[in-house]
């Protein structure tokens, strides 16, 4: 049996970049208001606005994008709003293939993206950076794009699993 797994992270230099830059800045102004007027805020006020400076941006780094696919399905978390795996079995999916995407302009961007708010007619995507994709089109119309950073990984495992998915589609006719 072949598996595929893949975990990712919101690990881009530039999002780094804006997030220290984004988090210095105010983290500066805090101090500087500290230490020249120390009755602008008490310690403990201090101590909590500069927690909270630092922990904003951490939180980011809580985020995985974890991806399985085997012979049951595709399994998929983003953690920390998936705590448990999200499964679709191969019976559900019409079609599963890797492609090229914009994940601004198809889905408004990277995270948890899509269907009510942004684009229904392309789905959701789950993503958290690049321009791949495991694209799934399932028998009830929805489509699901994966963000993956393991191209060919992921078109070597799909191909392997393509005959489940038409297989699958005899036994039903």
């Amino acid at each position: 049996m072949k598996v595929f797994k893949e975990d990712q992270r919101f690990t881009q230099t530039w999002l780094l970049v804006l997030l220290i830059i984004s988090t210095v800045v105010p983290l500066l102004i805090i101090v500087n208001e500290y230490i020249e007027d120390k009755t602008s805020f008490t310690l403990l006020e201090f101590v909590f606005i500069i927690s909270l400076l630092l922990l904003a941006p951490a939180i980011l780094f809580l985020f995985k994008l974890s991806t399985r696919i085997d012979e049951q399905g595709i399994h998929y978390k983003f953690f920390p709003i998936h705590l448990t795996f999200k499964t679709i079995e191969w019976k559900s999916i019409s079609k599963a293939y890797v492609r090229t995407y914009d994940a601004i302009t198809e889905y408004g961007g990277w995270g948890l993206k899509g269907g009510f708010f942004w684009k229904k007619s392309k789905g959701e995507a789950i993503n958290v950076s690049g321009d791949i994709g495991i694209q799934l089109e399932l028998k009830d119309g929805k489509k699901i794009l994966i963000g993956t950073k393991m191209k060919e990984q992921a078109t070597q495992v799909l191909h392997t699993y393509s005959l489940k998915i038409k297989n699958i589609e005899n036994e039903n006719i």
